[in-house]
């Protein structure tokens, strides 16, 4: 069977690749050894979500007399929450299979092996192709620490099929996995300790935002722990015994469950990566170039795979980009204004350089930063809640970097990834007329 284009992975990346190279007439072929939408759709981006939505709602109605509403007697099922997250999976990854259908996409469910560059064996059958877009994702890291194997600890799969409160909660990571968990949990009433190995959580975000965040769930009762390190873990009859050192102090404190959440890698074991004579970075991520062409022509790599920006909907615009190329379109990516979002609550968001970056690079640069509550709109919907806006720019007053903490940030961080990826000044958003009130419009009165 030979193909224009074979894809191995049908995640975030993968399956937009198929979709898009179909739609443009070329013979395409998606492996993917489960189903359809890879870890983002099935155990990553929409099934957290999904649950972060629900803790937020249970969280609003206790929390409801704010805006002198009685709710009542409130409770939550969290059995019931994780079916509804299951449907919600199921939905769309329906939807994604016919978008593939439409685009007459061939779709192979199994373990696909490279065979040589246009070559790829699975379930028997080979497949000879002139494209190969390697879309194979990422595998959740679990650190290496003395008695792990011996305790019953979770990863986010786990966390996301859970069906019991546990009483306590220690999350090994605060980065933006960890701080979702630590939302959604305390939300729903467990006690959640954060040990971050770092001396601040959100490691790349805003410093000053991610203190903003950790000092409002530290009100809310999430016990932090920063600049530790987890030397041992154990487990007896009253729970999970978590051993950590800050300096050369050693201490400890129990836990009923234990969330892994250190980090991601790429996946590039296990179907014939080695065949291909690839090139890679000082990082030991696979090589490419801004059309997402790795050393060997014809053979592309995006998403998590090439390690650049472990994000999905960054995999999704490198998907776009490496099919344009196959196309004969002359593009490339920009990773200039990958917005990062953390679905906390508050949400926190950000797009382009942070202060931290700018110093360290000796660039020029002021911020133009001030309360959420110069929006009505923002007061209105958020009783005892400040939040921030911060702009980050240079001496002409182009925008370097935005940054944000307050609903909805992830929706209003587009505005901030235009400012940035266009090299727009602090005067360009002064042209629109901007709907009153919204909190949106706060970009207007920069």
């Amino acid at each position: 069977m030979k193909y224009q284009v074979a894809i191995i992975g049908g995640g975030p990346a993968g399956y937009t690749a198929a979709e898009k190279a179909g739609k443009a007439g070329l013979s395409v072929v998606l492996f993917e050894k489960n189903s359809v939408g890879g870890v983002c759709l099935s155990e990553g981006c929409i099934p957290t979500k999904t649950l972060l939505y629900a803790s937020k709602l249970y969280d609003s109605c206790v929390h409801a007399r704010k805006y002198n509403v009685n709710a009542g007697e409130v409770s939550f099922d969290l059995p019931k929450m994780i079916a509804r997250k299951s449907k919600v999976v199921r939905k769309l990854v329906l939807g994604v299979k016919a978008k593939l259908t439409g685009a007459n996409v061939t779709l192979v469910n199994g373990e696909a092996f490279i065979v040589d560059a246009h070559t790829v064996r699975c379930a028997g059958e080979i497949y000879e192709c002139e494209n190969l877009i390697l879309c194979t994702g990422s595998q959740t890291v679990i650190p290496p620490i003395p008695g792990i194997e011996k305790v019953g600890y979770w990863t986010h799969r786990d966390a996301l099929d859970n069906k019991e409160i546990p009483r306590s909660l220690a999350i090994i990571g605060g980065g933006v996995i960890g701080m979702e968990f630590a939302s959604f949990f305390s939300d729903l009433g467990v006690k959640v300790t954060v040990i971050e190995m770092m001396d601040e959580i959100l490691n790349g975000i805003d410093r000053e935002i991610a203190s903003m965040l950790r000092a409002d769930y530290a009100k809310r009762g999430v016990d932090f722990k920063l600049g530790a390190k987890v030397v041992r873990l154990e487990q007896n009859e009253t729970g999970m015994q978590v051993y950590y050192q800050t300096g050369a102090e050693e201490t400890r404190f129990e836990a009923e469950k234990l969330l892994l959440s250190v980090g991601r890698r790429p996946v590039t074991q296990g179907f014939g990566l080695e065949n291909l004579s690839l090139a890679y970075t000082e990082r030991k991520c696979i090589k490419v170039n801004a059309q997402l062409q790795t050393s060997v022509p014809g053979v592309y790599a995006c998403g998590d795979l090439n390690g650049v920006s472990l994000l999905a909907h960054t995999a999704v615009k490198e998907a776009e980009i490496a099919v344009d190329t196959i196309l004969g379109k002359s593009v490339g990516m920009s990773y200039r204004a990958i917005p990062g979002v953390v679905y906390t609550h508050p949400e926190v968001a950000s797009v382009g350089k942070t202060e931290e970056m700018l110093q360290k690079q000796g660039i020029t640069y002021r911020a133009v930063k001030f309360p959420m509550t110069y929006s009505g709109r923002f007061v209105a919907e958020n009783e005892g809640v400040n939040g921030m806006m911060k702009v980050l720019v240079d001496e002409h007053n182009k925008v370097l970097g935005v940054h944000l903490l307050g609903n909805p940030a992830s929706e209003l961080i587009v505005l901030g990834g235009i400012m940035v990826e266009d090299e727009l000044d602090l005067e360009a958003f002064r042209r629109y007329v901007f709907p009153h009130p919204t909190v949106g419009e706060l970009f207007r009165d920069l």
